[in-house]
Formats: structure tokens, sequence, C-alpha cells
């Protein structure tokens, strides 16, 4: 099951839209859930129940929306509506208990002016216990290329686990992009090597060492090595100029203890011109 927030924005409609065609292409069923005050959807009699039943049909209306939105793009799809109880980063983070993936739009209608993305988007990435689509707007014209961030952290296979499937799904090539940076400092605050960025040979090669045997996995899938020396978030930007969609992890090789997302992720959540997924880390 697929999972998409609304709350009567544009940006919910759209995150219905992408998140009604993803369920299309795996075949499961879409559930459209929004979330209002917790008394608001217990509140029955007494001083504030109009108030709480006018909120419920509000919450109501935005449902429908999202409903009429998925079946008209998908007439299809099996498609489920909920009003969930209490702040929506909380009720989403719960509704995807059992989802295999969340989708959100990157701006609600209480959005900050100046801010490129809300804080339900913010807050649902990297806390869920499956994998977040935060949908900006989706490209016109699909460019069939998908395209992933790559780092040397431990749970990189699970980005590409994400990001070869859902090419395959797709029929969409996979641009594979690895940034590299003379004066990085490496992971955290180990030593580096002096000569680890002194030959551009030993980025081809670890990028190499990443992708060896997933072409296997995936033989249907074309896949673009790109190696881009700069910084990772220009780099994945202009990478996702030229796709559909960006694949990121949730934290980085250089990711602090404590922190849910990495610098990378978080830059991207602001920045990606795609609809953005982010790949939870394994527990």
């Amino acid at each position: 099951m697929i999972v998409v927030g609304v709350d009567g924005s544009r940006a919910g409609l759209e995150a219905v839209g992408w998140a009604a065609a993803e369920a299309a292409l795996r075949r499961v069923p879409l559930r459209v859930v929004h979330a209002i005050h917790r008394w608001a959807v217990e509140t029955e009699q007494g001083r504030y129940a109009g108030v709480a039943r006018w909120m419920r049909e509000g919450a109501q209306t935005v449902l429908a929306a999202g409903v009429d939105r998925a079946l008209r793009e998908h007439p299809g799809l099996t498609v489920e509506a909920e009003i969930l109880p209490g702040d929506p980063r909380a009720a989403l983070i719960r509704a995807s208990e059992r989802a295999e993936l969340l989708v959100v739009g990157n701006h609600g209608l209480s959005a900050v002016r100046g801010l490129l993305v809300g804080s339900v988007a913010y807050g649902v990435a990297g806390h869920t216990p499956c994998d977040v689509v935060v949908v900006r707007e989706t490209p016109a014209v699909s460019s069939g290329e998908i395209a992933v961030g790559l780092d040397s952290s431990p749970w990189t296979a699970h980005v590409l686990t994400f990001a070869f499937a859902e090419a395959a799904l797709r029929g969409a090539a996979l641009r594979a992009v690895h940034v590299w940076n003379r004066y990085e400092t490496g992971g955290g605050f180990q030593a580096v090597p002096d000569d680890f960025f002194e030959d551009e040979r030993n980025e081809v090669r670890q990028l190499e060492e990443t992708l060896a045997g997933w072409s296997e996995r995936y033989p249907d899938v074309t896949v673009i090595k790109e190696i881009v020396q700069g910084h990772p978030v220009d780099a994945l930007r202009e990478a996702a100029r030229g796709a559909d969609l960006l694949v990121v992890g949730s934290r980085g090789r250089g990711g602090l203890k404590g922190l849910v997302l990495g610098s990378v992720s978080h830059a991207m959540l602001h920045h990606s011109p795609v609809p953005l997924a982010v790949i939870r880390r394994p527990v």
C-alpha cells in the first residue's frame, strides 16, 4: 500500500497524482489521508460539537478531492480515504507503519513564505518506517531517467535497491551520480590518506565497486555512470533536472550520530527540482 497525505493545497494534489501513478505501476492500493485535531475527530457532543463537525466535513471535502484526482487519472486503482487524528507529522508517521511508501507534497497550506519545503515534509522524511517521496512538481514530459546520488556509506545498497527497482518498474534508465571533492575531509572526523583524492581513477574504481553486480540483477536497466567533482548538492540538483525522480539516502557517510537527515538529503528537500525519494536508513 502507498499512503499519500493531502491538505487541500495544490502541492497535496500533485502528491496524490504522483502517488496514484506509482500505485498503479506497483499494482497496490492507494490510501489518501488527511489529519485534523484529535478533539475534532472525537467530539460528537457538547459546546464545540458544531465546530468539530465542520472540521470533519472540511476534511472529507479535502479527501474527496484527492480520491477524485487519483481515480480520474487511474480509474482502475483501489483507493481508500481516511481522516487521521492528531498532528499531521505524527499521524503520517503512524500511518506509514503499514505502507511501503509515504508520499507528501513539499508545501502545505500553512507553509511559511520563503521556505522551500514545508514542516510536514521535513518532519516525516527520515522519521518514517518506510521510504518517503516528497513531490514539488512532476516533469511535464517524462525523461525516462531516474537519478540516484551515491556515496560510500554502509547503507548505499538500500538506496540502490530502491533506485534499480524503480527504474525497472518504469522502464527507465538509471543515472548513478558519484560526487567527489578534493578538499573533502571524509566521514566525520576520520583522517583521510594524503593521496585519497589525488587521482580521479580512485573515484571511478569506487563507483564501479558500488555498482558491481547490480546490472546482473537488473539486466534491463541501462546504467549511466556519472562522476562529478564539486559539491554534492549542486551536482545532484543538476542531475535531477534531466530526471523524473531523484533518489538519495536519508544519511550520508559523513552523517553525525543523532541526526536523522544528512546534510545532502536535507538540502535536496529544499532544492530538488523533481520528486525526491528519501530512502530510510536500515535499522
